[in-house]
């Protein structure tokens, strides 16, 4: 049987990783703008911010497993790369900056041009199905 403390331990430990994911996620949005970001940097932060903040998800979350495997793998993975590629005095100010956001306005910021990008990325994917599988198909018969 589990262990009652070990149960809350865990649940503190998520709450505390989801808690600093969020922080991040704003500090990259920060770290989009700051001016001593490199460019390779700044370029995936743009992505994963544009991502993070869109109301909508690449996967929907009603497609079993795959739909939360982007939230649980892919998203802290890429902002973990972000992070870990802009310099650290960027990091300390865009974290202040951040910290302070998220104490002001309570929650996240959102992207409407991130929104655009997942949009885009489903036009461009259900284009190329068409092109390759669909349209050839319809053709043979």
């Amino acid at each position: 049987m589990l262990d009652p403390d070990f149960s809350m331990k865990f649940f503190q430990r998520v709450r505390s990783w989801a808690k600093q994911l969020k922080r991040d996620g704003v500090t990259l949005w920060f770290a989009c703008t700051y001016p001593k970001t490199p460019w390779y940097s700044k370029a995936l932060a743009l992505f994963v911010v544009g991502y993070a903040l869109s109301p909508i998800d690449l996967i929907p979350d009603f497609v079993p497993v795959l739909g939360y495997l982007d939230d649980v793998l892919l998203l802290p993975g890429l902002i973990w790369l972000a992070i870990y590629l802009t310099p650290a005095e960027v990091l300390k100010e865009c974290r202040a900056q951040g910290e302070e956001w998220i104490a002001h306005e309570g929650r996240n910021p959102r992207s409407l041009w991130g929104a655009w990008l997942i949009i885009i990325v489903w036009i461009s994917t259900a284009w190329a199905a068409w092109l390759w599988w669909l349209r050839p198909l319809l053709l043979q018969t």
